[in-house]
C-alpha cells in the first residue's frame, strides 16, 4: 500500500493542509469563465486516455518527469466523476517552470494556474481530451494525500458510497470549480481523517 511507504516525516506532513496565501492571484491570464459542472458515470475509458497521456509527458519531459500519476475521481473504478484527467506530474523544482512548460505546451497543455504559496503548485489544462495536469515538487503532502485518497476510496465501498453522493449534491447549482470543491470539502476532509487516522 502507498501509506507503508511513507516515512514518519512525510506521514506528519500529509495530515497537516495547508491553504496558501488567500490573497495570491492564482490565474496566469484571466479568472476561467463560469462553467456547466456535469458529473457522469464512470468510463473505464478514462484509463485508457490516462495512459496515452502520461506516455506522451514522459516521452517529451525524460527524467525531468520523476513520476505521473493518475489521480482525482476518473482514477477510482466505479466512480462517477467529472469527465475530466487528473494527472500529478512531480518534477524537481516547479519553480523552474522554463525546464517543462514550453515542453508540455507543445502536447497541447496551456498554463493556467500558478500558486507558489501552495506546494508551488502549477496547473496546465488540455482540451481535447480533457486533462487537468498538476504540477508538484518531490514529497509533495499534496500529491501524497491524492494517492492516499484515491487507493482509500478503492478499498473502502462505504466512503465510495458518500463521496460519490456528495458530488452529485455539489453540482447543483454552482458554476465554478471553487463552488463545486466548496461543497464537497466537508465529506472529503472526513475521508482523509479516517485516512490519517491509520497512517
Amino acid at each position: 500500500m502507498f501509506k507503508d511507504q511513507l516515512t514518519t516525516q512525510q506521514k506528519k506532513l500529509v495530515c497537516t493542509f495547508e491553504d496558501g496565501d488567500p490573497n495570491e492571484n492564482p490565474w496566469v491570464k484571466a479568472k476561467p469563465e463560469q462553467v456547466h459542472i456535469e458529473v457522469v458515470a464512470h468510463d473505464p475509458d478514462w484509463f485508457a486516455r490516462f495512459g496515452v497521456q502520461k506516455e506522451s509527458i514522459q516521452k517529451v519531459l525524460g527524467d525531468l518527469a520523476l513520476s505521473i500519476d493518475h489521480v482525482g475521481s476518473t482514477a477510482v473504478i466505479g466512480l462517477a466523476a467529472k469527465p475530466i484527467i487528473d494527472i500529478d506530474l512531480i518534477v524537481e523544482n516547479p519553480e523552474n517552470e522554463a525546464s517543462y512548460v514550453p515542453t508540455l505546451e507543445s502536447l497541447g497543455y496551456e498554463l493556467t494556474i500558478r500558486e507558489p504559496s501552495w506546494y508551488q503548485h502549477r496547473m496546465l489544462k488540455l482540451h481535447d481530451p480533457m486533462v487537468n495536469l498538476h504540477v508538484f515538487g518531490k514529497n509533495c503532502p499534496e500529491h501524497h494525500r491524492h494517492l492516499l485518497f484515491k487507493e482509500w476510496l478503492q478499498t473502502h465501498p462505504d466512503d465510495l458510497a458518500d463521496y460519490a453522493a456528495i458530488k452529485e449534491i455539489a453540482k447543483n447549482d454552482v458554476n465554478t470549480m471553487q463552488a463545486y470543491n466548496q461543497k464537497k470539502q466537508d465529506v472529503v476532509r472526513a475521508i482523509y481523517q479516517k485516512i490519517f487516522a491509520t497512517l
